[in-house]
């Protein structure tokens, strides 16, 4: 079985940009690990695009193309579909996009090439904004997050609204394979990579991947950071496959979301009754998944 202490030595994504401690970066890195050198990507303009596609270097040591901001689901389409005309085997489709180029622009074509059951694999990275562009909000980012289109000043909370939830929107679709993931749990990672990329259609992994520079915490605290949000229970691990949701790890006890939010400049004029409003979005969440639950345990 796949882990961090098994990993093959070659690398096929090096060389970027990306800022000292960049959850995305992780992420490709460990995605190319998994799939290997018969992966054709396609990227849309996105931190991962901008930092590994400056001429005349590139940092994907595969076929690999930028494509328009809303059209990844497209772009997987036509890939593969020209993989199967053909008549390739073993060859992965995968796209990479951050959660503004998912969630909001690229929902759209996403939900039709799932729809379609086009053989793909869409990893959303997912730093909470539109990091490329200057850190602008987007239907991923947290309640109460300064960004440049949420200010804080005059007593503002920032981001008035919660994420959206993009593991129920691919449930609701009965996509063959779902799942969450965060790069500070890598072998928890590895193994859905590893999964995702023996099963036949449209798979999607949605993975929390922390911006250094857009929530605003020290380069070398990325892994803290990223299980905190899993230890405070504004992150689950879970998998959906069969019709069916799996929980992959459940905290015995949350701890307070202060812990983790408190370390984020972006969340830095929130007060205790702000973290208490959180706490209590965070309890319905759980509450939803635990239906999930519940009912597949029926």
């Amino acid at each position: 079985m796949v882990s961090v202490k098994n990993l093959p030595d070659k690398e096929l994504f090096y060389g970027h940009k990306a800022c000292q401690g960049c959850g995305a970066a992780i992420v490709a890195r460990l995605a190319m690990k998994i799939l290997g050198e018969r992966t054709c990507v396609a990227l849309p303009a996105s931190c991962i695009s901008s930092v590994t596609t400056i001429y005349p270097q590139m940092s994907f040591f595969v076929n690999n193309m930028t494509s328009s901001f809303p059209a990844t689901g497209a772009v997987l389409s036509g890939m593969a579909a020209a993989v199967k005309a053909q008549g390739l085997k073993e060859v992965n489709v995968l796209g990479l996009a951050g959660d503004g180029g998912t969630i909001d622009i690229g929902i759209q074509a996403l939900s039709g090439a799932i729809e379609r059951g086009d053989d793909f694999l869409y990893i959303c990275y997912d730093n909470e904004a539109y990091m490329n562009t200057g850190i602008q909000r987007s239907g991923l980012t947290p309640y109460g997050a300064w960004t440049t289109t949420t200010p804080t000043n005059n007593n503002d909370i920032g981001e008035k609204k919660f994420k959206k939830n993009l593991f129920e929107i691919l449930i609701a679709h009965r996509i063959p394979y779902a799942a969450t993931a965060n790069v500070a749990y890598p072998n928890d990672l590895l193994k859905k990579l590893e999964k995702a990329k023996g099963i036949r259609g449209p798979k999607v992994l949605h993975i929390l991947a922390p911006c250094p520079t857009g929530w605003g915490y020290k380069t070398e605290e990325t892994i803290e950071i990223g299980r905190l949000a899993v230890q405070t229970g504004l992150w689950y691990l879970a998998e959906y496959e069969n019709n069916e949701v799996t929980l992959n790890y459940r905290p015995k006890d949350f701890k307070p979301v202060k812990e983790y939010l408190a370390k984020q400049k972006r969340f830095r004029h929130l007060k205790d009754a702000d973290f208490q409003v959180i706490e209590e979005h965070r309890d319905e969440e759980w509450k939803i998944l635990e239906r999930h639950l519940r009912k597949d345990e029926e």
